[in-house]
């Protein structure tokens, strides 16, 4: 962030009423044009949000802005730094493929109430959450008994091994959390990850 627009959103923030875009510009020692400028940016990242002042009378009303009370989101974020301590924890336990599907099995269940709300079928709200956390899913075969569907991207492919590790761990569990909240009698038999360097398969069967 520039000096200058730093300048403008401490001087919103030093103050809790709503500002007039002159008074903005007066307290921060620039051009009018100049805070509108920066606005623009300031706006678009939600640290500053504008409302427009109840008119006295003819002509436009006067626009009025004030920050928002909110953690910066613009600045340096460290999501990825985060996701492998998260992964370095669950790899320090005992069986840490286990306890990788099980935190995707919770991650599904709760997708599921969401995905099975207006009855879809089970297959087709897995598919769907899916797509939602862009997988880029294709269900691509389907018998009597069992389906496949390819997944041709994933999310989180920084953080996978060339044999899956921990990631496809979870995200077989995030499949078979989605298809428990189905109350069917499908399941996710397994993940096969990388079958083509663009490709991971899930198998689904019907319990007999």
């Amino acid at each position: 962030m520039s000096a200058t627009r730093a300048t403008i959103l401490q001087v919103l923030r030093d103050d809790a009423e709503l500002l007039t875009i002159a008074q903005v510009a007066e307290r921060a020692g620039v051009h009018p044009n100049t805070v509108r400028f920066h606005l623009d940016s300031l706006l678009a990242s939600g640290q500053v949000e504008q409302v427009r002042a109840t008119p006295d009378g003819p002509g436009r009303p006067t626009i009025l802005v004030r920050a928002v009370a909110a953690m910066d989101r613009s600045g340096p974020q460290h999501a990825e730094t985060l996701a492998q301590l998260l992964l370095a924890d669950i790899e320090s336990r005992p069986h840490p493929q286990e306890h990788a599907r099980e935190a995707g099995r919770r991650w599904g269940r709760r997708i599921a109430e969401r995905v099975y709300a207006d009855g879809a079928a089970p297959v087709t709200g897995l598919v769907d959450a899916l797509d939602e956390l862009e997988f880029a899913p294709e269900r691509s075969k389907s018998t009597q008994s069992s389906t496949r569907i390819g997944l041709h991207h994933c999310p989180f492919l920084d953080f996978t091994t060339p044999t899956g590790g921990l990631v496809c761990a979870i995200h077989l569990g995030l499949m078979q959390g989605v298809l428990d909240g189905s109350d069917s009698a499908i399941r996710v038999e397994r993940l096969d990850p990388f079958v083509r360097p663009d490709l991971c398969c899930a198998h689904l069967s019907s319990a007999s």
